[in-house]
């Protein structure tokens, strides 16, 4: 039995509560067609007849598998390689050369990509260096991404991707490179996926897996949360960053007004930040 009627302002509410308590994440109050869209997917894979029969079970029920799915699944997971394609260009031309030489004696960089979904990000790092950098063969270089969902972790190690996700942002080059097809999709090879480690790691709980990272990219993470959580996390940044290190965040993001550590350097068209007088 399909549910009729959109879902109601107090289970819309709980919902948004839900999601802010877990993951910080802000759901903005008109996103009610976007609950209504996933929850009825999740509520008839259930067994529940209706959106509001399952929101009674997650109020009722102590945390479990169906409050994750819930969470995961009104989180947004949007991505694509080399998105944005700035940021990428000034690693390659200012912030891997600028590191690589101040690194030449320990020859090892770690870099980050937070809340990474489904690897895309991560990956077009990983064939960003093995396209461009042929002197960090031999270093230590530690490409970690992380996301909250488990989810979209396992599809993101998997390496696979459908047509449309491959054709965004991933030129033909790169496609017939470092991909190989595979049951209508497109598998990474080994030797790029090889180079990513995958952690679980919730932004607003502990980050005491990572090491120190010279390179965080943190982008189009910011926007889906409050003014106090998206202070916390840049705290955190600065804490887990190396002092020469580099932040980059989204296009509409900022350091602005929010932790004053930062300081915002340009390289064309990329903006990122590093720590004050470093």
């Amino acid at each position: 039995m399909k549910q009729t009627m959109g879902i109601s302002s107090s289970d819309f509410d709980y919902i948004r509560q839900l999601i802010y308590t877990h993951s910080a994440v802000v759901l903005d109050s008109d996103k009610t067609y976007l609950a209504e869209l996933y929850l009825q997917s999740i509520a008839e894979s259930a067994k529940f007849t209706t959106i509001s029969s399952l929101i009674a079970y997650l109020r009722n029920q102590p945390f479990n598998h169906l409050h994750t799915q819930t969470i995961e699944a009104l989180v947004t997971n949007e991505t694509s390689f080399f998105r944005d394609k700035a940021p990428f260009e000034a690693l390659r031309k200012y912030v891997l050369p600028e590191l690589m030489q101040r690194r030449r004696i320990e020859r090892s960089l770690n870099i980050w990509c937070a809340a990474c979904s489904n690897g895309q990000e991560p990956y077009s790092i990983a064939i960003l260096i093995r396209e461009h950098f042929p002197l960090l063969a031999d270093w230590s270089i530690k490409i970690i991404a992380s996301d909250f969902s488990s989810k979209v972790l396992n599809r993101a190690r998997q390496g696979r991707y459908n047509q449309l996700e491959i054709r965004r942002g991933l030129s033909q080059q790169l496609q017939v490179k470092y991909f190989a097809p595979v049951d209508n999709e497109w598998q990474i090879h080994n030797k790029i996926r090889q180079m990513v480690e995958f952690q679980q790691i919730n932004l607003i709980h502990s980050w005491s897996s990572l090491p120190s990272i010279d390179i965080i990219f943190l982008r189009n993470v910011l926007i889906y949360f409050d003014i106090p959580t998206k202070k916390a996390l840049l705290g955190k940044a600065k804490q887990q960053l190396r002092l020469d290190g580099y932040l980059f965040l989204g296009s509409g993001e900022t350091t602005f007004n929010l932790d004053e550590s930062f300081e915002r350097v340009q390289f064309e068209k990329s903006i990122c930040y590093k720590l004050h007088g470093t």
